[in-house]
């Protein structure tokens, strides 16, 4: 790294209220690169400790970046119900192969309100028989919602894990008109 630090990667990080709870959403020149569900002050430190060293840079808090004053506006309206599909380039590079591959697919190709099973994700993939391997790169998703993991079901019916909790999850889901609102 030279002085200028030219090469040296910036991250950007705000806080933004949610329905299911503060997000933590940060970003790098390339795009939004994580989304951290509750945010409270614990689970912010240590996300931001893990980005620094995935990532080499000590993230700074700046909510007024454009990227973020963006993905701060679209998450807003996605919980608003006035939209469906995010816009933002997204920085891919905490996750790689297999789970990439995988995610990537889902950002594509499972539109808002639908839902697809584990298994029918790994055979769009190519890998027919991998839906444990799929559930594991839901787990590992760095852009959840964003991303949208939450779409990920089983295929019996069952509503499946999710990082972010089964409460998290069901609200998603009812927010897309999949689930009915939860009662309480």
């Amino acid at each position: 790294m030279d002085s200028h630090g030219q090469y040296e990667q910036q991250v950007v990080w705000t806080v933004t209220a949610t329905d299911i709870g503060p997000l933590l959403l940060a970003a790098t020149r390339d795009g939004l690169v994580n989304v951290v569900f509750h945010a409270t002050d614990a689970v912010r430190d240590r996300a931001l400790e893990r980005l620094a060293s995935r990532l080499g840079a000590e993230p700074v808090e700046d909510p007024g970046s454009p990227l973020l004053a963006e993905a701060i506006r679209q998450v807003v309206a996605y919980f608003a119900g006035e939209r469906r599909d995010f816009a933002l380039p997204l920085d891919w590079s905490l996750i790689a192969g297999f789970n990439r591959q995988v995610l990537r697919e889902l950002a594509s190709g499972v539109p808002y309100g639908t839902v697809v099973g584990y298994g029918d994700l790994a055979d769009r993939v190519g890998q027919p028989g991998a839906a444990q391997a799929v559930g594991a790169a839901m787990g590992a998703n760095p852009l959840p919602v964003v991303v949208p993991c939450h779409r990920v079901v089983e295929s019996d019916g069952g509503i499946g894990g999710f990082g972010g909790g089964l409460e998290t999850k069901r609200r998603l889901l009812a927010l897309e008109g999949v689930l009915p609102e939860p009662l309480f």
